[in-house]
């Protein structure tokens, strides 16, 4: 089936491994049938039951993140129920990082009951009897849920247990930077090239591990790897949220995490670029971005440059020329052309 993402293999080689499905392309009568065993395929075999079992509404849209995988669920109001008859026969042995995005969610794990809201996760492990239910009054459910083979999981599992079926708030910087991150990924799935989504899987699971360890005080218990890669995707969120300032320098961002400048070159030197070099790629992308659109073509270049870090206008000019291979007025021209779409590549 295609979808908002399109299908798996459709864009050639190195393609994205996405997957993107609707219920509206079946007959009204085999959608609940077949959202069922797209629920047993990607998270695990359940016993599912709707009052809108006929004529199901549903879309899912999946992303491989190398061992990880993320799943993007849109859905009538349900309820499901993996019993111990389920598990014998059949347990993935995976834990399940769902990111409510609709219908406030009901669950039950482990003894442990939760009312789980907008905006809120609630984290699962497919080895042990779970109940959820998505009532009517709401609408629709929306869930981003991220699968993790328990295997590749730094937290050990007698940690992990004890936030299973728990609403789990992303008050702190951790749970700020999952929820970003993982509404990232699932937003821009269509950008992703093999090397990178098994980069941000890895990195993924990273962020898991220390939002959870943050519920169960547990953060001694990460490796210190994973501790690593999650100062990474601080660093990196940061640096995105503040772009346009004129305060964002290498030693601001050192001062800001609270570590040395020569940490922060240490944390970049397997990226092939350094903190500064990131931050002016970064920064272009942004500008070339706002450069080709239409909606914006009315705006100076010169203010649009100002607006992502680059308030001298011979400075930006000459920067992008370097990155594009054309001057940042050409490049808005031909991003313009009716028939010449925008093209350009970073000059080699």
């Amino acid at each position: 089936m295609s979808g908002e993402w399109g299908p798996a293999g459709d864009r050639g080689a190195g393609a994205s491994s996405l997957v993107s499905m609707s219920s509206g392309e079946l007959p009204r009568g085999d959608r609940f049938d077949w959202y069922v065993e797209l629920v047993r395929e990607s998270i695990a075999p359940f016993s599912l039951s709707s009052a809108h079992a006929h004529g199901f509404k549903a879309r899912v849209a999946a992303v491989d993140l190398g061992s990880v995988q993320m799943t993007h669920f849109v859905f009538e109001p349900l309820r499901a129920a993996r019993t111990l008859r389920h598990i014998r026969r059949s347990d993935p042995e995976t834990y399940q990082l769902a990111l409510v995005g609709g219908s406030p969610m009901s669950v039950r794990q482990c003894g442990n009951d939760a009312e789980v809201d907008t905006g809120s996760l609630v984290f699962f492990d497919t080895s042990h009897p779970l109940d959820a239910f998505v009532p009517d009054e709401h609408g629709q459910g929306r869930v981003t849920l991220l699968r993790i083979p328990k295997q590749a999981f730094p937290l050990p599992a007698g940690q992990a247990d004890r936030v299973l079926s728990r609403r789990l708030a992303p008050d702190g910087v951790s749970g700020a930077v999952l929820c970003q991150y993982l509404t990232t990924i699932r937003d821009r799935a269509t950008d992703l090239g093999a090397g990178e989504r098994h980069r941000l899987g890895t990195i993924a699971v990273d962020l898991a591990a220390a939002f959870l360890s943050e519920h169960v005080e547990a953060r001694h218990l990460l490796p210190p790897e994973s501790r690593q890669q999650v100062l990474r995707a601080q660093i990196d969120s940061y640096i995105e949220r503040h772009l346009g300032s004129s305060e964002l320098t290498p030693a601001h961002v050192a001062a800001h995490h609270y570590i040395s400048l020569r940490s922060l070159h240490r944390i970049f030197r397997d990226r092939q670029e350094t903190v500064a070099a990131s931050i002016r790629r970064r920064r272009l992308e942004r500008c070339r971005a706002d450069l080709a659109d239409p909606r914006l073509a009315a705006y100076p270049i010169a203010v649009l440059a100002t607006r992502w870090g680059f308030p001298v206008p011979a400075d930006f000019s000459r920067a992008f020329r370097t990155a594009y291979g054309l001057s940042p007025r050409a490049f808005r021209h031909r991003a313009a052309s009716a028939d010449a779409p925008c093209t350009a590549r970073p000059a080699k």
